[in-house]
């Protein structure tokens, strides 16, 4: 019976590589469509000139790629949602993270959920 329990509240953090490597990426865009003129764009090496460009000449798909993102995590997180009820986890704060997580960091959190694959209890 313990193993149906921890199966239920099932949870496990993604890669802290990952989690930084789409912190600093989601950060940057942030940084790029709501504050373009704060960029100091000379000392960004090749990042600079790219993104001084894309701001210059293709603003408003850098604006509306961001909040694409944004949505496609959205959608991610509903779908982990959808996933915690069909491998039975069913604790709610074992959810509760897996929204969160999902929604913060995408498909680094959802493959992991993805991956999971639930002890299922043998027949008799």
């Amino acid at each position: 019976m313990g193993t149906a329990a921890g199966e239920a509240a099932y949870f496990h953090r993604g890669s802290l590589f990952w989690f930084t490597v789409i912190a600093l990426s989601m950060g940057y865009y942030t940084w790029v469509v709501f504050w373009p003129q704060s960029i100091p764009y000379q000392s960004l090496g090749p990042l600079g000139p790219l993104t001084q460009y894309l701001v210059d000449h293709h603003q408003t798909l850098t604006r509306k790629g961001y909040w694409l993102a944004w949505l496609i995590h959205v959608g991610e997180s509903l779908y982990a949602m959808v996933l915690c009820k069909y491998k039975g986890i069913s604790n709610g704060r074992a959810q509760l993270l897996w929204f969160l997580q999902t929604f913060l960091f995408g498909i680094a959190s959802l493959s992991i959920l993805i991956a999971y694959r639930p002890k299922r209890q043998k027949q008799t």
